[in-house]
């Protein structure tokens, strides 16, 4: 399997950083190999969306080869075990494809051992053709996964201002939070704790499609709402992927 990552650094400094804000981006770091086969990939599964309704997106590695492939690259399970330590299991692979004219999602986090903090959840997305602030564009929350609140639900950044944000604040800061949006090139990859709270912006209705996949790992010790895994796929797992599909 060639390289799938160009040089990156996600060191001390850089694992600090994410730890504080709930997210890191690395932009760029696809390769032009990678890029290319996973918009033929993310293409098929938009195909197969239109067949067999969503499982194709919940389950993308079990619909496609290549997707499947990633599971254990070195590179892919070297970032997240870089994130979460030596212990990890694969939790989910998901299409996030939004063509133009998508209306984007509104303000959510995600579940995962809130009693217990040891145990990390990484969402790893792969941002192929990249995005705008306005345009398809991921926003955040920085601090808020320090919380561990997976209830965080709003439809627009006003009602979460209003109703999560109001009266919290950064409890390594003191700051109350902020909602930021961001640039991503195309290439770029983006890895975020379970609990941060984010959002994506509606894809501008003369756009292309934005082609996006999540990796999902954690540390194993407690069951995840979000495994998408099926029995026979877990009997049956992608080469150099033994170790990393079962549940603990």
């Amino acid at each position: 399997m060639y390289d799938i990552f160009t040089d990156y650094a996600f060191g001390q400094a850089e694992r600090a950083q994410m730890d504080a804000d709930g997210h890191h981006v690395l932009p760029g770091i696809l390769t032009p190999p990678a890029r290319a086969d996973l918009t033929g990939a993310l293409a098929r599964i938009d195909q197969l969306r239109g067949e067999l309704d969503d499982l194709p997106n919940r389950y993308a590695a079990e619909y496609d080869t290549y997707l499947a492939s990633l599971i254990a690259h070195p590179q892919l399970v070297g970032l997240a075990r870089a994130i979460l330590g030596d212990d990890v299991r694969y939790d989910h692979c998901v299409t996030l494809n939004r063509s133009g004219g998508n209306g984007g999602i509104g303000w959510h986090s995600h579940s995962y051992g809130e009693e217990r903090p040891e145990l990390g959840f990484v969402r790893i997305f792969f941002y192929v053709n990249g995005f705008t602030k306005d345009d398809g564009g991921l926003k955040v929350i920085c601090g808020s996964h320090l919380l561990r609140d997976h209830k965080l639900h709003g439809p627009a950044d006003d009602d979460v201002r209003e109703s999560w944000m109001r009266g919290k604040t950064n409890p390594n800061t003191g700051e109350e939070f902020a909602i930021e949006g961001l640039d991503a090139p195309a290439g770029t990859v983006v890895v975020m704790w379970t609990h941060a709270a984010h959002a994506v912006t509606p894809r501008q209705p003369g756009s292309d499609t934005r082609w996006c996949v999540v990796y999902a790992y954690r540390n194993p010790g407690r069951s995840s709402a979000a495994r998408w895994i099926t029995e026979q796929f877990e009997q049956s797992p992608p080469s150099g992927a033994e170790a990393l599909l079962p549940l603990y």
